[in-house]
């Protein structure tokens, strides 16, 4: 069994984007039964998560794939360090080993160039990288890996390349279909509990959502989280968050790793 490091429990504000259900305002229901609702701020907490292993190699002789070893690559920065658009280009933001919501920051690796890692990191936009030096980060590898299918609306969990879980998710809706592409787990959140707008739990993606309505006034971050209103799981329902049911979010918070690529197709 993996290690699990506990985490200091910090306070936070999140407004994920595309929940539904709860007091805020709701918008028309479309044909279909299918809804659409806008949310106030709500209280998230870091929950525990297993540290991801060390690999065998070390960080600077990482080769320039996806893989080490059989498993995905991530870095855990140990101090704050600044995001570049190249290997030693133009600073594009900063980053440091906590994430916005308190918890540890585990960031999910594409690929090597000399001493740089080229990462997925929330604060740039969507299919936008950055690189940051690997000499100060700690590399460490995970298994697992989630798929996301929303065709099918099926999260699968694959660790090792072998499935170990398959959850059926709603989605975006077509005015606000959830993004594609390859993306990576950031954080996951303690909520408020079942009948409330996210339910137990949320796993932040590091995906945007560009495609809010001009009422909204939370973030933009898509996530996999609970719902109060269980008719959206299996349907195209939300503003791109992916709607799951609470025995089936205590099952990927126990399984998911922070840091964990998240592959989302049509």
């Amino acid at each position: 069994m993996p290690r699990v490091a506990p985490i200091v429990l910090l306070p936070a504000l999140v407004a994920l984007a595309g929940c539904g259900g709860g007091e805020p305002a709701s918008e028309p229901v479309p044909a279909g039964g299918e809804t659409t609702t806008l949310l106030a701020p709500q209280p998230a907490r870091p929950a525990s998560t297993p540290a991801p292993r060390p690999l065998e190699r070390p960080a600077l002789r990482l080769p320039s794939v996806l893989h080490v070893d059989g498993r995905w690559i991530v870095a855990q920065p140990q101090r704050r360090v600044r995001l570049r658009a190249a290997p030693r280009g133009r600073a594009v933001g900063a980053i440091g080993p906590r994430t916005e919501f308190g918890g540890r920051r585990v960031v999910s690796v594409l690929r090597r160039r000399g001493d740089w890692l080229k990462v997925i990191v929330p604060e740039r936009p969507n299919a936008r990288p950055a690189w940051i030096p690997a000499a100060r980060t700690r590399v460490a590898g995970t298994d697992v890996a989630l798929v996301i299918d929303l065709s099918d609306r099926l999260l699968t969990v694959r660790s090792d390349g072998r499935v170990i879980a398959r959850v059926a998710v709603g989605v975006g809706a077509a005015d606000h279909p959830t993004p594609t592409g390859r993306f990576a787990v950031t954080d996951k959140l303690r909520m408020d509990g079942p009948g409330t707008t996210y339910g137990c739990c949320a796993i932040a993606l590091s995906a945007h959502q560009p495609d809010l309505p001009d009422a909204w006034n939370g973030l933009d971050r898509i996530a996999i989280h609970g719902t109060q209103s269980p008719q959206t799981i299996g349907v195209a329902a939300s503003l791109g968050c992916l709607h799951a049911g609470e025995r089936d979010l205590h099952r990927l918070m126990r399984m998911v790793p922070v840091g964990a690529p998240v592959f989302i197709r049509t």
